[in-house]
């Protein structure tokens, strides 16, 4: 057996035909897009290049390729109680051999380690994490919906023989679209919709911009308690919004307001997988052509959660429920579905979990994220719960200091004048002093105690 870094055009083709390969021996197998894959590969079309790193090789016995892994270092990947360099793998595929997963597994730690990293999570996306995130060990009776992770149930025994711990667990939920919201929602609803400084009301596709500045405002605010240093722009979703037109059903992205200032938000998409499984990973123009003719017959009929989120001091208030009664009233009365999928959460936010739970969804699959920590650097601990309060507090407090240390650098520049002018600012962009507080706050900035 022999490993190759992918480079060439063939290395890049046997990368994607190896999974395909693999993964069509199992009966509910729907081969990704090429395209989704090799985007994640290229820099021009992956904004974690900007701050990241990754490789990919492919396995081979003889002539024939029998397995592919790869590796990446992302300066943003962050998880919560986590104070050493991680790296990533993913992308795994690979016969059902020990040896050969080994020697994948082994090349993969031998690339992160000498680059600085004390250990690898995996399997795991060169992204976010909706799509490619997770091994699958449960949920093998049904389709995997778009972006899903869906492998070979021995792929489990492959990492954990080779030293993989459960990090954590990511659970799916799911129900049938006539399944009736629950009595304190309804109850908790009305409670909102009596209030006229409360609102909640799905997208409208004619305005785009506000829309994608709402979900930047209601993310940054809600997934800055996860310590993971996740932010968005306005731009960002803009572009993601734009990109994802084609596809967007107005009736399923709502957002709820208080006084026109978006708190909370519950976004779903159709599932592309009802029809990204008829095309063999490709998207061309005759699959983009028999995509239109299939969304146009109603052929999707289960749509699947892809963010939720709720600014945290209206999280205790009930907005998500009166929200998503709102959105369920409204979906249910159009029928176009059959199923909702919702996204995946931790088994360390318990939060969420129990909205899923309160909402009447069931456990459909569970997926796990592993880690294997290179020559025990580290004493190995599973991702810790949320306690929002506590991070709620360490937040604050952060922010004091900041203030204080902000105060106390001001005072010093006002005591020193002189000095200041005798070191005038080499970039024209202000005085010296002027960029001492800058670098100060953009310090602040980075370890997440702005």
């Amino acid at each position: 057996m022999e490993i190759f870094e992918v480079h060439t055009k063939k290395h890049k083709r046997e990368f994607l035909e190896v999974g395909a390969r693999i993964g069509s021996k199992f009966p509910h197998y729907v081969q990704p897009l090429n395209k989704d894959i090799e985007d994640v590969f290229n820099p021009a079309k992956n904004k974690c290049y900007g701050f990241g790193k990754a490789t990919r090789w492919i396995l081979k016995d003889r002539d024939r390729v029998i397995g592919r892994i790869a590796a990446f270092i992302n300066q943003q990947y962050k998880n919560y109680g986590t104070d050493y360099p991680t790296g990533g793998v993913g992308f795994f595929e690979c016969i059902d051999d020990q040896k050969a997963a080994d020697m994948l597994f082994e090349q993969a730690a031998g690339w992160l380690k000498t680059r600085g990293m004390d250990a690898m999570d995996g399997p795991i996306n060169f992204g976010d994490r909706e799509r490619f995130w997770g091994l699958m060990i449960e949920g093998f009776e049904d389709e995997p919906i778009y972006g899903m992770a869906f492998n070979p149930p021995y792929y489990q025994k492959l990492f954990e023989n080779y030293g993989f711990r459960n990090f954590y667990n990511q659970y799916f939920f799911a129900m049938k679209i006539t399944d009736q919201v629950p009595q304190k929602y309804i109850e908790r609803h009305a409670r909102f919709k009596n209030k006229k400084d409360y609102s909640a009301r799905h997208i409208d596709l004619n305005k785009i911009e506000q829309h994608a500045q709402d979900f930047a405002t209601v993310y940054n605010q809600a997934w800055s308690q996860h310590h993971e240093a996740k932010t968005i722009t306005k731009e960002d979703m803009i572009r993601n919004f734009n990109e994802m037109k084609p596809i967007i059903d107005q009736d399923l992205i709502w957002f709820a307001y208080y006084k026109d200032e978006p708190i909370a938000m519950w976004i779903n998409i159709p599932d592309l997988n009802e029809y990204f499984k008829h095309f063999k990973g490709k998207f061309g123009l005759l699959q983009k052509l028999q995509f239109v003719l299939m969304k146009r017959k109603g052929v999707c009929q289960r749509f699947t959660g892809i963010a939720f989120g709720v600014v945290p001091k209206y999280q205790a208030l009930g907005v998500d429920a009166f929200m998503i009664t709102e959105g369920a009233r409204h979906i249910q009365e159009k029928r176009s579905y059959e199923k909702y999928e919702m996204g995946w959460t931790g088994d360390w936010n318990p939060r969420m979990m129990n909205i899923y739970k309160a909402l009447g969804g069931s456990l459909s699959r569970t997926l796990v994220t592993y880690r294997y920590i290179f020559d025990d650097r580290h004493d190995f601990e599973r991702h810790p719960v949320i306690d929002y309060n506590t991070i709620l507090e360490e937040k604050a407090k952060a922010r004091e200091e900041l203030k204080e240390g902000t105060a106390f650098m001001a005072e010093e520049v006002q005591k020193r004048p002189s000095e200041i002018q005798e070191h005038p600012a080499q970039d024209g962009s202000g005085a010296a002093g002027s960029i001492d507080v800058g670098s100060a706050s953009g310090s602040a900035h980075a370890t997440g105690t702005q």
